[in-house]
């Protein structure tokens, strides 16, 4: 017996001197970003939550009553749900190169995500990619000084070598956010087409329903040609539900922008259904090394607890007003070309935007510049 015991006190010692050496490593881990820094000095904000406040994840039916609190003492905050934080806002970037890596690449989407741990709610602002903005820190490079939006991102790439600062292509493409309208994200994920569509086929495709056909069908060339999309119900693999949200030619960018919401629509369903979570290992095999991001391994994991809490106003898109822009050209000098750009208000939008960062805009209630994830009929 006093051998056994001996054994007992040696194997507990050994257990603990790997949990001394190994769990800080772990944690570490987890708490690594997965990507390199977009570089931004973390400032204190007034909507920090004191640690000792997060004391337990709050319920549906909490309300946050301020009046429910006895006289004198202030209410506490309500804790964020999954661990997170108050807010988070992740600038989200799909890149047209199709080779699987992130060597070169034009900015094909960019949205800003503004997610609300507390709500919860999570909001996605659609950026038109061809505005004419300043760009900062690549003067020295063929001293270009402004640029469209999306070829902000491309300067920037380990490719081009324009750009020393720190984030690469998203790291310029945030700082030209920052310069131009005032968003500073805190994180960011880029994914171009190729990995898109193994995390779409690897939860078994998507299911859209559309009220009219769509053809993306334009002109003579392989390059132009997006496919053709009955009315009524069409389940896209990876290859065709790119293709369906790229579809520009035939209308407009802000019919674009909303087949692209109907693809993240559809695919949050698809993840969430029982088929999409026997999937998820799949998809964690595609995103695994593939896609570009400083959120760390505890930071999706909190973004994926939230996914299911959100209700059916949980996620709302928005757009600038339409009327607000207008076609016209600019001269671009890198290029040698007068290049399209949309002429509009810069001052209106950093109105908008500002509004969407304070959680402000869009709302469940607007009609027009903000919409949930469409309801479609039932399969027949």
């Amino acid at each position: 017996m006093r051998r056994k015991n001996k054994v007992l006190v040696i194997l507990g010692v050994l257990l603990l001197v790997v949990a001394v050496i190994f769990v800080p490593r772990l944690i570490d881990i987890w708490n690594t970003p997965l990507g390199p820094s977009l570089g931004f000095e973390e400032l204190p904000t007034a909507t920090s939550i004191p640690e000792q406040a997060a004391v337990e994840e709050p319920t549906e039916s909490q309300t946050g009553d301020a009046t429910s609190a006895p006289t004198g003492v202030p209410a506490a905050a309500p804790a964020p749900f999954c661990g997170g934080p108050q807010e988070m806002v992740v600038m989200a970037v799909g890149v047209d190169y199709r080779p699987d890596s992130y060597l070169y690449g034009l900015a094909d989407v960019i949205k800003i995500v503004r997610v609300d741990f507390v709500t919860p709610r999570v909001s996605v602002l659609s950026i038109p990619r061809d505005l004419w903005v300043e760009v900062p820190g690549i003067s020295d490079h063929y001293d270009i000084t402004h640029t469209k939006l999306n070829q902000s991102y491309f300067f920037g790439t380990e490719g081009m070598g324009y750009y020393d600062g720190p984030g690469e292509g998203a790291g310029l493409l945030a700082r030209t956010l920052e310069v131009n309208f005032g968003i500073r994200p805190d994180q960011y994920g880029v994914v171009n087409m190729a990995t898109f569509e193994d995390i779409v086929d690897a939860v078994g495709g998507i299911d859209i329903y559309l009220d009219y056909p769509v053809d993306g069908r334009v002109g003579d060339s392989p390059e132009d040609n997006m496919g053709y999309y009955p009315a009524g119900w069409n389940h896209l693999y990876g290859e065709k539900a790119v293709k369906f949200s790229r579809i520009r030619k035939v209308d407009n960018v802000f019919n674009r922008m909303s087949r692209q919401t109907q693809v993240l629509c559809a695919l949050k369903d698809s993840v969430l259904s029982t088929d999409g979570v026997i999937g998820i290992p799949q998809m964690v095999e595609a995103f695994s090394g593939r896609v570009l991001t400083d959120l760390s391994p505890a930071q999706m994991s909190q973004l994926a607890c939230l996914l299911p809490k959100l209700g059916d106003d949980g996620i709302l898109f928005a757009s600038f007003p339409q009327d607000l822009f207008e076609r016209t050209t600019v001269w671009d000098p890198y290029s040698n070309i007068h290049t399209f750009m949309w002429d509009v208000d810069y001052d209106i939008l950093r109105d908008y935007i500002d509004q969407f960062l304070a959680g402000e805009w869009p709302l469940p209630s607007d009609d027009g510049d903000g919409m949930s994830c469409p309801v479609y009929p039932e399969k027949p």
